[in-house]
Parts: structure tokens; C-alpha cells; sequence
């Protein structure tokens, strides 16, 4: 699909609905969406065309100085996710080179981010789905949560909520995953790696 120069960016928390997983650490994606709708000063709502909750406006700044764009948290379940996500890009005409996925990632040290366009799903449930429904090109801002201690199942360490240790600096972390986001959307892939790919 071709990007419409004037369509909006589509940024998707990745999560699973429900206050049951909330605060789990598979949903620190929801966690960024919900701040970025904050700082767009707007709420969450369901959308008409998509399985999904949506906030639309602008990052960066009012006026031409910010840029459009779509937040959404799909309300499907984590390995779901592919459908609502590709329902919005298809309504609101955008490219998938300006969908971006905030995700948490095992691979990576708690707090660490990781920005990128493109590559694997390296076994995150809701990546594989985004992917098997509109290929690979996508950004994704990775959220690093670490891996499980000892012998403790991937899916039981995501599914679970954050450590009282890892609390305390969650909502730093979240802050700057957030701020990530709006480097990609404002500056480009580059220079927003070049500042939070530390």
C-alpha cells in the first residue's frame, strides 16, 4: 500500500485487554500508549473499524509543527493482534513503513530500548500475528524487559506483573519509550536511534 503523504502515522501499544493483565510486563506497550495519549491530551475510544481503542491528534506540538497520528491498543488478545492492526492501516490509509509497535522484548536488559524497522518477531506473539497479516516492514520500539529467572516459563515472566524493584523506575522507563516514539515520528528512524538505541 502506498502512503498517502498527508495519512497519519499509526502507533499500536501492544497488550491484552482487561484490568486482569494491566500491569503485567507483556503490556508495557499499552502502559506507552496510554501516556502518549496523555501528552495528545485525548482518551481512548472504541473505534468503528477495527476490534481496537483509538486516540487521534498530534505528536510534537499543535499545528503543522506536529505530526498525525493514530494511537491505538488493539482489544483482541496479545497473539490477535494482527487483525485489529491491520483494519486501522487499511481505514486510515496508511503505509506500513509508518506503523510502529511498542512491544516488550525478552531479548533486551530491563528499561532498554531498542528502535527499529523491520526483521523478526523472535517469538513475541503479538509481532507474529502483525507480521503474518501485513509482512515485516513495520518499526517497532522494544521495550526491554529481560528474561525470566531461573527456570521460570516465558510465559509465566510475561504474564506477570513487574517486580517491586522494577516499579520504581518503571514510569522512567515508560517516559522515555514514549519520548522514542516521538523522536521516530518527528525525526526519523536514524536520528531516534542514534539517541535512545544506547
Amino acid at each position: 500500500m502506498t502512503t498517502d503523504a498527508n495519512a497519519p502515522w499509526l502507533v499500536v501499544g501492544l497488550g491484552n485487554p482487561g484490568p486482569g493483565y494491566a500491569a503485567n510486563r507483556h503490556n508495557v506497550g499499552f502502559m506507552v500508549a496510554d501516556l502518549l495519549a496523555e501528552r495528545m491530551g485525548g482518551s481512548f475510544r472504541r473505534a468503528q473499524k477495527a476490534q481496537a481503542q483509538v486516540v487521534e491528534g498530534r505528536l510534537g506540538g499543535p499545528g503543522p509543527a506536529g505530526r498525525r497520528v493514530v494511537l491505538a491498543k488493539p482489544a483482541s488478545y496479545m497473539n490477535l493482534s494482527g487483525g485489529p492492526v491491520t483494519a486501522l492501516r487499511d481505514f486510515y490509509k496508511v503505509g506500513t513503513a509508518r506503523v510502529v509497535a511498542v512491544h516488550d522484548e525478552l531479548d533486551i536488559d530491563y528499561g532498554v530500548l531498542r528502535l527499529k524497522l523491520g526483521g523478526g518477531d523472535n517469538g513475541h506473539n503479538g509481532l507474529k500475528s502483525m507480521t503474518k497479516a501485513m509482512g515485516p516492514e513495520y518499526h517497532r520500539v522494544r521495550f526491554g524487559i529481560g528474561r525470566p529467572p531461573g527456570r521460570m516459563q516465558v510465559a509465566d515472566f510475561v504474564l506477570k506483573d513487574f517486580s517491586s524493584v522494577e516499579r520504581k523506575e518503571l514510569a522512567y522507563f515508560v517516559d522515555r519509550a514514549a519520548d522514542a516514539v516521538e523522536a521516530l515520528v518527528m525525526d526519523g528512524l536514524e536520528r531516534a536511534q542514534s539517541t535512545y538505541n544506547s
